[in-house]
């Protein structure tokens, strides 16, 4: 049984065209902190009696916010190697950051359509047929997020900003034919760009995660040079203690939101750098821990449908205990069992769609031969071409 699952749920591959295990890791860190969010959501009654506990919540609560941030920063640095390191057809691209969403998505998305049908005071179509089929269709295309739209798909929101980066990422770089420039000169660029933006989302607001997919394109350009090159696991690891820390500091306003983004792109970069560099190091071992590394490769799907799966747990509880129950002991006992229960519909929607439709081209190909300890340029190509295929939002 265990080998089945290995052979499914292993995407990584030996030697230089392997992807780097330890951002598997942090895809699973990226996909539980999202977890959290939405446990300490749904659950919130039964801790309403605890004032002590509800405090808890909510800063787990604020940390799990942080979760979609890493995502991005990983997916900036993944997709812009892709298109930096080769050109290829934009048409060819986005078909494949389109193989890569959609499968999945459509799963869920059918999902969603047939219990709105099934249950239209839960639903949030509108019940007029031309506004529903509006509705309907704005959600498919994954305008919700940087549009002022309610997604179906509570989690969603972020593919919006995903698939405009898909889409920006190759225009810019045809547009400004960043090939031909030295690093040094893009990383000027991005640096500039990144200010540029943080200093209009300081006075007016607006979309300020889309900084974390700079962060991600200056961990690229960083990698492979001798930048920070003695930032070991002490540095990683503070690194992400003080994202959370910062994750639960209040923002309010457009200006602390701004600062806010900019330090966690600096602390995710600190931390992805520390991991990816040195992958012998005691940070690079825990983050390639199985267990993590597969709940990383199957993140997507987890992300996707895992809300869903809490919300029928929550109402089967509410059934057998309803709140508040007055059980502290809950707090505890609760998020390991709801975690569990979300993996399977996670795992089913892994291994009979994701993996099928959008992952196996790249599962199959055949490894070389294993280097123990790769250094990060004998890394990076291999990382660079598999990231078409095997990158998760």
């Amino acid at each position: 049984m265990f080998n089945w699952f290995e052979h499914r749920l292993e995407l990584d591959r030996a030697g230089a065209s392997s992807n780097l295990r330890p951002m598997e890791g942090l895809r699973g860190i990226a996909v539980f902190l999202v977890f959290l969010v939405h446990c300490m959501t749904f659950t919130m009654p039964w801790w309403e009696p605890y004032p002590a506990l509800t405090a808890v919540a909510d800063q787990m609560h604020s940390m799990g916010n942080v979760g979609v941030d890493l995502f991005f920063v990983l997916s900036g640095f993944l997709i812009y190697g892709a298109v930096i390191s080769k050109p290829q057809p934009f048409k060819t691209f986005i078909q494949r950051r389109a193989r890569r969403i959609y499968p999945a998505f459509t799963a869920v998305f059918v999902i969603y359509l047939a219990l709105s049908g099934l249950s239209p005071a839960l639903s949030k179509i509108p019940t007029e047929p031309t506004a529903a089929a509006l509705y309907i269709a704005e959600n498919y295309l994954l305008l919700p997020g940087l549009f002022p739209i309610e997604p179906m798909i509570a989690v969603a929101w972020s593919l919006s900003y995903e698939f405009f980066y898909y889409l920006m990422v190759p225009l810019l770089i045809g547009v400004l034919s960043l090939r031909g420039y030295g690093r040094a000169r893009r990383v000027g660029l991005f640096l500039g760009l990144g200010l540029v933006l943080a200093l209009v989302f300081a006075t007016f607001g607006g979309p300020v995660r889309l900084l974390m997919f700079i962060a991600g394109i200056l961990l690229f350009e960083a990698f492979p040079t001798r930048f920070c090159q003695r930032l070991g696991s002490g540095a990683g690891a503070t690194a992400l203690a003080l994202s959370l820390a910062v994750a639960m500091a209040p923002a309010p306003g457009p200006r602390l939101q701004a600062l806010k983004f900019v330090v966690l792109g600096a602390l995710f970069f600190v931390l992805c750098l520390s991991a990816f560099r040195r992958r012998e190091s005691r940070l690079a071992r825990v983050l390639s821990w199985t267990p993590l590394r597969w709940l990383g490769n199957m993140s997507y799907s987890y992300y996707l449908i895992h809300g869903l799966a809490l919300q029928v747990a929550v109402k089967v509880l509410a059934h057998v205990l309803p709140a508040p129950a007055h059980s502290a002991w809950l707090f505890f006992a609760l998020p390991p069992v709801f975690f569990a229960v979300s993996l399977v519909p996670s795992l089913i929607l892994f291994l009979l769609v994701e993996r099928p439709f959008s992952l196996v081209p790249a599962a199959k190909r055949q490894a070389p031969a294993a280097h123990p300890h790769p250094s990060p340029n004998s890394v990076l190509p291999g990382l660079v071409a598999d990231a078409k295929e095997n990158s998760t939002s």
